[in-house]
């Protein structure tokens, strides 16, 4: 397993990395085979774990915690806060979002989730209209001067804000962001517009996630077959509604690829994963497997290259800088969420 650096952090981390959000209810609750998962990465040359203490309500946190114990020193243990453990509850507006009073507890929670005295990458999930950047890195800057963190990073941030964040640290002499975690695959390659030159232009780490857009690049889904509706499916259903242009796009999309796998003699999962970490912003691909079959195969992509021919077949299928469905980049900038930012109060028209 080639180990590439981590930004400008000294920290070297596996090309594929195990992501975790299907371990516990989401996805796979059988806490055991969710461990062996862990320990067939490790020893396969992984070294990175990414986990967050939103996925499964923070029982994939304490799945990681437990499989890692007796290992900790091999791995590069990642994970992030922002989002209140229960998707889709109102409840307080203080347990969510990226304040310094939030993130002081959710880091104190992870730690404990996990079993650990440190988190070698924390990152911020989301951004946070609400809160300035400035108090943002401000917490995270002291949790890694009281070595609670070894490395910051964020998930989902818009270029504009990775550069203000830069700045921002600069100047009021922050620990700045190492990382972005941003998803990339195939069908979502927006960021390859903005993100990733930022990214290079900073020198940041870049760990992406959903190269097979969530089983769309395995090839599951197909013409004529009916979208088994899982409770991970459930909560992101707009990846799979097929009433969305982008969505049925990909099903046309899918076989053209199909075609290349096949031409290329690969299968259509290599291909997707083999592409995501073809371009030379990108440090580590999350791959995110449910089983251990997923595992294995995903694994055995980790020496496949693309050639140029192939890579141009892929681009004429999907351009450069495209994503298929816009939702798939699973962040909305407020600006074109909220159609108040966008119109101005009738007493100033």
């Amino acid at each position: 397993m080639q180990h590439r650096p981590l930004g400008r952090t000294g920290i070297s981390v596996s090309k594929f990395a195990l992501g975790t959000l299907h371990f516990g209810a989401w996805g796979n609750p059988d806490h055991d085979a969710a461990a062996r998962m862990i320990h067939t990465a490790l020893d396969a040359g992984i070294n990175l774990v990414d986990t967050a203490d939103q996925y499964s309500s923070g029982e994939s946190e304490e799945i990681v915690g437990k499989a890692i114990r007796g290992r900790r020193d091999e791995v590069v243990l990642a994970t992030k806060g922002h989002f209140p453990l229960r998707l889709g509850k109102d409840g307080d507006p203080n347990l969510r979002g990226n304040s310094r009073r939030w993130l002081t507890r959710a880091v104190e929670d992870s730690l404990r989730r996990l079993g650990t005295d440190r988190i070698d990458l924390y990152q911020v999930h989301r951004p946070d209209p609400a809160t300035d950047i400035d108090e943002t890195l401000s917490v995270l800057s002291d949790l890694v001067r009281a070595g609670k963190i070894m490395a910051i990073g964020t998930s989902g941030f818009p270029a504009e804000q990775l550069v203000e964040a830069q700045w921002v640290a600069d100047r009021r002499h922050h620990v700045p962001f190492h990382t972005e975690q941003p998803p990339y695959s195939v069908f979502v390659r927006g960021i390859e517009a903005d993100v990733l030159p930022t990214a290079q232009k900073h020198g940041l780490g870049v760990l992406t996630w959903s190269p097979l857009n969530s089983g769309w690049l395995t090839g599951k889904f197909r013409h004529g077959q009916e979208i088994e509706m899982t409770p991970f499916r459930r909560v992101v259903s707009h990846k799979f509604d097929l009433d969305l242009p982008g969505n049925r796009r990909k099903l046309d999309a899918v076989e053209e690829l199909a075609t290349v796998a096949d031409e290329a003699g690969v299968p259509l999962t290599h291909l997707a994963l083999a592409f995501a970490a073809t371009h030379p912003a990108v440090t580590s691909v999350i791959l995110g497997p449910r089983t251990e079959a997923h595992l294995t195969d995903q694994l055995a992509a980790a020496d496949l290259r693309l050639d140029d021919d192939v890579l141009d077949r892929i681009d004429a299928i999907v351009p450069p800088g495209t994503t298929l469905n816009p939702a798939d980049a699973d962040h909305t900038r407020p600006a074109l969420a909220d159609p108040d930012l966008r119109r101005r109060p009738p007493h100033r028209r």
